[in-house]
């Protein structure tokens, strides 16, 4: 996995809503791509999106946001599960909206 690049420091000051939002980018990107046949693409989505979720979870620790820190976990496997788990097709679709809600959040937080 290459690592995805950007700022740490910076990601860590963002929402909760909007690392998740942001994530929510880059599992669409991978599930698009899943679709579409696109292996490489895919793959690099899923390596930046492990690291958003890696970064997020970084961030949450030791703040009073930590108890979210099984929320991103979780969220994590999920994602992973549908290109690992042969479940693509019956949870993209529900996996995408859970993290719509977020982007829709951040939004509404501007």
């Amino acid at each position: 996995m290459a690592e995805h690049r950007f700022d740490r420091m910076r990601w860590a000051e963002l929402s909760f809503e909007e690392q998740m939002g942001n994530i929510g980018s880059e599992v669409g990107r991978a599930i698009a791509a899943h679709r579409a046949g696109r292996q490489e693409r895919k793959e690099r989505a899923i390596d930046r999106a492990i690291d958003l979720f890696a970064a997020t979870t970084e961030a949450l620790m030791g703040t009073p946001s930590a108890y979210r820190l099984k929320e991103v976990l979780r969220a994590r496997d999920e994602f992973l599960k549908l290109f690992f788990d042969g479940t693509f097709e019956a949870d993209a679709h529900n996996i995408e909206r859970y993290f719509m809600d977020f982007a829709f959040l951040a939004r509404a937080g501007r």
